[in-house]
């Protein structure tokens, strides 16, 4: 993945950052944590994980939401992280586009080594569309912190189930 910066000054980008790799894990998670009420309990518990202080797992992780997918992904290429937009029970589908939000970013991010899912851990760039405006939740970014994501979500799905 290259980056390449405007120069307004004559109207062409020129290259910024080349082979940019996204860092295996990190620190800063980002989602719309005004919505916390609708989220599911798996969610709810990673996030607790995420503000927890453990020197171990580097918490508490920092909080960091812009409200713009491309601005919170663009930090979370450069630092690490993950980047959340959840299904709610408003909103069982996400409310980002699988065509043209959530397959170009998961695209950008995979390449440089990202991971990008929806909620049970199925690849966004997998997802068969079946409308131009099919909506997904999507949990994208460093590797690890989504794996760890997906973990806490799909355990408490199967605590749900035994109950």
């Amino acid at each position: 993945v290259d980056a390449f910066t405007l120069d307004p000054s004559i109207g062409e980008f020129f290259l910024s950052e080349q082979n940019i790799k996204i860092p295996e894990k990190g620190n800063i998670y980002s989602l719309n944590e005004g919505n916390h009420l609708d989220w599911s309990e798996g969610l709810k518990e990673y996030i607790k994980y995420c503000q927890f202080t453990d020197k171990e797992s580097s918490s508490p992780y920092t909080s960091r939401y812009i409200g713009s997918m491309v601005g919170d992904l663009h930090r979370t290429l450069l630092k690490g992280g993950i980047f959340i937009y959840p299904e709610n029970e408003k909103s069982p589908n996400g409310k980002l586009r699988l065509m043209y939000e959530c397959n170009p970013m998961s695209f950008i991010i995979e390449q440089a080594g990202g991971k990008s899912v929806d909620s049970k851990g199925m690849r966004i760039m997998e997802i068969q569309p079946n409308h131009i405006h099919q909506r997904t939740p999507i949990y994208i970014g460093s590797p690890q912190n989504v794996k760890k994501c997906i973990d806490y979500i799909e355990s408490n799905r199967a605590k749900e189930l035994e109950l």
